[in-house]
């Protein structure tokens, strides 16, 4: 027989599918603009961050009224507390695209380094992918997809930390291009970010699911 709160739950699952949704939106958006060199697609990021900052809210509500009058206990708690956090780290998300957006027209105003966008453009694809497996993984409750999306972690690391590298390098040689490499290596940076709060709901599915802890090294089995 199906609890009320089971509804209530689904609802919650929902409402972060579509919030995850505006967020990979807006980080493919935002990554876009920048490969496209389209000015007006960057106004599109800012639109979409409004979206994110709503259903934060409508999120954070819900769950409020889920605790104060369903009472949950055991395996229904932990899954509201856990959509509080991944509501916290989608809005985050939305932030960093935004951070993306405003970065990227600042480099689209310099000499550009097409050499670096590759990588760029790869971190912000894996990324993209993290952001969806870790939303899919919490919907179906699917331990072994989370796994997955921790281990993806490593590859946004490599790549961040190869920008960080060419970019360096290639500002010893072009100090003309600093301020465009800069630009670079902090896009790098906000996509690493993305990855990490895709990390930190990865590791809430986990859990949610099994009531392991799996933070700072904790294991798996």
């Amino acid at each position: 027989m199906e609890r009320a709160i089971d509804t209530l739950i689904e609802d919650l699952k929902k409402m972060i599918l579509l919030m995850g949704g505006h967020v990979e939106k807006s980080l493919a958006q935002a990554t876009a603009a920048l490969l496209s060199k389209d000015l007006s697609m960057f106004d599109g990021v800012h639109a979409i961050e409004k979206l994110v900052n709503e259903d934060h809210v409508k999120v954070d509500n819900a769950c409020m009224q889920l605790l104060a009058k369903q009472g949950p206990v055991a395996k229904d708690l932990r899954l509201i507390l856990s959509v509080i956090k991944i509501n916290n780290d989608l809005e985050r998300m939305g932030d960093q695209a935004v951070n993306i957006s405003y970065t990227g027209k600042d480099y689209l105003g310099r000499r550009p380094i097409p050499a670096q966008l590759g990588d760029i453009q790869k971190m912000s694809e894996i990324a993209g992918r993290m952001v969806k497996g870790s939303l899919d993984s919490f919907v179906r409750g699917d331990i072994e997809q989370a796994k997955q999306i921790l281990m993806m972690d490593d590859e946004v690391d490599h790549l961040k930390n190869k920008v960080f590298k060419d970019c360096l390098a290639h500002m010893k040689a072009h100090s003309e291009d600093v301020e465009a490499g800069l630009d670079l290596i902090l896009i790098a940076r906000n996509l690493e970010r993305l990855g990490d709060h895709a990390t930190n709901i990865a590791e809430d599915v986990i859990f949610a699911f099994t009531g392991k802890d799996v933070r700072h090294g904790g294991k798996f089995g």
